[in-house]
């Protein structure tokens, strides 16, 4: 794997290359490169070049995940910017890249240091998780969620899964770069996800040989959606969590009873 702990972590996308800036030595850990969000963008891109190639030979499993054109995405705890560049790279140009404001100003540095590789200043916006009225300001629902190497806080895992939950739409997915930092929030954090998403763990020989590693996993998640008949009604789209549980199930006790 070619991550390694140096001042400047250099990533390579198609034909370009990200340099990331990062000091290891602050405060925050929004300031570090983390090995989940190489791999996360890696994965990608290797399965994007064989989606993108007419005559590859290669079956692709993940066809359903490269219909970018016209999309739009947010990446939760950015960081340094390494995962949200690298998936602007590969074609998910509408994105917005959100962290605290501690870290805004190491993200923005990057941002203006890769601009003559991106083209242009990528969106950024601050984003506290519990923030109700930062969220709505983003305006979702958004077709992809990016985030990674986000758990390692058991406090800010409820948040964490709310605001999932809320940016990405029904039919949307959430591309989740992921490794075990506390075993408290790992085990919140999975269930919660349970209750909400549909979980698919990214196989480790799909990952790209040269930027993976054991203790990395990339999962892809998708709302939880219940589709209910009754008689000559069909309820589609009601999501699998909190009051819109109870709201099912008095509506599908009512229709028995009538």
């Amino acid at each position: 794997m070619k991550f390694k702990d140096s001042p400047v972590i250099e990533l390579p996308i198609r034909n370009s290359v990200l340099s990331i800036e990062q000091d290891n030595g602050s405060m925050h850990v929004g300031t570090s490169v983390w090995p989940c969000s190489l791999v996360l963008v890696k994965f990608l891109e290797r399965w994007l070049l064989t989606y993108a190639s007419s005559s590859s030979s290669t079956p692709n499993p993940y066809t359903h995940l490269f219909n970018f054109s016209g999309k739009r995405a947010i990446e939760l705890g950015t960081g340094c910017g390494p995962a949200g560049m690298g998936l602007f790279l590969l074609g998910l140009e509408n994105i917005v890249l959100t962290d605290i404001a501690a870290v805004m100003p190491a993200l923005k540095r990057n941002l203006k240091k890769n601009k003559p590789v991106l083209g242009k200043m990528l969106k950024t916006a601050q984003l506290y998780w519990n923030n109700v009225n930062q969220i709505k300001n983003l305006n979702p629902p958004f077709d992809f969620v990016i985030a990674a190497d986000v758990v390692y806080i058991e406090e800010t895992v409820g948040s964490l899964v709310n605001a999932m939950e809320s940016l990405v739409s029904d039919n949307g997915v959430v591309l989740l770069g992921y490794q075990l930092r506390s075993p408290e929030a790992h085990q919140l954090f999975w269930e919660l996800c349970e209750r909400v998403f549909v979980i698919e763990k990214i196989p480790h020989e799909d990952l790209h040989e040269e930027y993976a590693f054991e203790e990395a996993d990339v999962y892809v998640l998708r709302k939880k959606v219940l589709a209910v008949t009754t008689g000559k009604e069909c309820i589609l789209g009601l999501l699998l969590n909190g009051p819109l549980v109870l709201l099912l199930k008095k509506y599908w006790l009512q229709k028995c009873r009538a």
